[in-house]
């Protein structure tokens, strides 16, 4: 969050160069330059600061000179191309309404040293507004900047993800030209970002086709870029299409269990029990041997559908085929009993992980605790806590583990000792762990522990974000302090944050 912004002064409107910025950020957010994008819109006319008919003639400077005299003004451990890169956004973005030659022109002045690093920085800063990022691309692969610098493969594939993104196959088809036009640039990560970006957007003739055409710009036409096409299909639910092709390639491309795990995933992913069955029973036909993908695929499947039976059926027979279950299908399966109520059975599970070697982690833990949390067996899970800190490692107690704790808290005098002991084990607090802490004490109606709470949070950097405000003007509201709450709701409005319905409404109607 952008805390401290001091040093500003404007000597005049022609002279906007002298702009004199320091500023912290307590956040650590790729998007970290917003406030200062903020402060450009509410309170100044940059566009009119940048327009060359606004500048007296012996006071023309070059827009170089600004990007040199904010760089040396940020804090030295900033980085420069980070820097550079917000004000080439700025140059584009308050200059949205103008012409493409008036904004490639404002680029020229700049002077700009481009590097590969700072061009991924400028489009990575437009990844969902594809407009200005392809202007800012073809300006550069024009030569804009006149240092000779020409985007590589990492720039074409970006600007090529995010129109494809976009869904503007016209403009992505013109860039992917002249990428081949260039030898060596069109690479593996090339066919991965386009076969996505067409199977998103159910252009499924166009990533087949790309697909052919590997041999064309240069790739070899092999089992694994297959496998790539196939998967992409599956992710975005053109299954039957990926079934189809993968049938009708049998002779060119050797099944294996690796291709075959795609297909299964893909109809599991659908929750279509009866197809994955279906191709369950084709894979057993087959000469491919099921790993433990294919069966935690499956037995992951299975559950999710109700269809624990079967579900524990396929898990023994892992065991007595010799194929041991990992700790992730372990996982799926205490999962699945703890959500039926089964907990006896998946308390056996562990049992039998610990002694068959299949070690248990976290997530192991946690499923078993939150089940025990919402019954009540609370001795049992302080003696699965006792056991996951003697064990250490990946049996840890994370935040999660500590969430489920917190929530089973009667009185507020448990918490501190609950707090110390995570601490105690290297979990450190989180923005959510504060907000629970925070609805805890509020429920409680804890004046001084609320008000300590968010002190803290806010010393740590962790909030109050927009949840917190949300607890505390619902909070404020069940204990008929209205005018607190709306203090709340103010202050939270204020800082730009949007209230959820539920809040306007009960705001509204007070």
């Amino acid at each position: 969050m952008f805390s401290r912004f001091q040093g500003i002064r404007i000597l005049s409107r022609e002279n906007y160069i002298r702009l004199n910025f320091k500023f912290e950020f307590q956040s650590r957010s790729f998007h970290s330059h917003r406030p200062i994008l903020h402060y450009f819109s509410c309170f100044a006319r940059v566009q009119d600061f940048l327009s060359p008919k606004n500048q007296k003639p012996e006071k023309n400077l070059k827009e170089s000179e600004f990007v040199h005299n904010a760089a040396n003004n940020m804090d030295s451990g900033k980085d420069p191309d980070d820097q550079t890169a917000i004000f080439v956004q700025n140059i584009i973005r308050f200059r949205r309404d103008k012409s493409t030659e008036e904004i490639e022109g404002a680029l020229d002045r700049c002077g700009l040293l481009l590097t590969e690093n700072l061009v991924l920085n400028v489009l990575r800063r437009h990844s969902s507004d594809w407009k200005p990022a392809y202007l800012f691309f073809n300006w550069v692969r024009k030569g804009g900047g006149g240092n000779g610098y020409s985007p590589g493969s990492d720039a074409y594939n970006e600007i090529l993800d995010i129109l494809g993104r976009m869904r503007r196959f016209e403009e992505l088809t013109q860039v992917l030209e002249k990428m081949s036009n260039r030898r060596g640039l069109v690479s593996e990560m090339t066919y991965g970002i386009l076969l996505r970006r067409y199977a998103a957007a159910h252009e499924v003739e166009k990533a087949i086709d790309f697909f052919r055409r590997r041999k064309e710009l240069g790739l070899e036409l092999d089992l694994v870029a297959f496998q790539t096409l196939l998967m992409w299909l599956c992710r975005y639910k053109h299954v039957e299409v990926a079934e189809t092709l993968f049938y009708s390639e049998l002779n060119e491309f050797r099944p294996d269990i690796k291709t075959m795990n795609i297909i299964l995933n893909g109809w599991c992913v659908r929750a279509n029990v009866r197809e994955a069955k279906r191709f369950w029973n084709d894979i057993i036909k087959s000469k491919c041997q099921p790993d433990l993908f294919t069966y935690g695929t499956f037995i992951n499947s299975l559950t999710k559908k109700g269809k624990l039976g079967s579900a524990m059926k396929l898990f023994r027979a892992m065991w007595d085929k010799g194929c041991n279950p990992d700790v992730t299908i372990c996982n799926c399966v205490i999962d699945a009993l703890c959500f039926k109520k089964r907990i006896p059975e998946a308390l056996e599970v562990l049992k039998e992980m610990n002694e068959k070697g299949c070690l248990p982690n976290v997530m192991t833990y946690n499923s078993l605790i939150k089940h025990l949390c919402k019954i009540r067996r609370m001795e049992k899970v302080y003696e699965l806590l006792d056991e996951m800190e003697q064990k250490k490692g990946s049996c840890l107690p994370n935040a999660v583990t500590y969430s489920f704790l917190l929530k089973s808290l009667k009185k507020p005098e448990e918490v501190p000792s609950l707090l110390e002991r995570m601490e105690r084990n290297g979990c450190r607090m989180t923005g959510d762990m504060y907000n629970l802490v925070l609805k805890l004490y509020m429920e409680w109606d804890c004046r001084e522990k609320v008000r300590y709470t968010w002190d803290e949070m806010e010393r740590n950097g962790l909030g109050p974000d927009q949840r917190s405000y949300t607890i505390m003007i619902h909070g404020l509201y069940d204990k008929g302090r209205k005018d607190n709450a709306l203090r709340f709701f103010r202050e939270m409005t204020s800082k730009g944050m949007l209230p959820e319905p539920r809040t306007e409404i009960l705001v509204n109607s007070s």
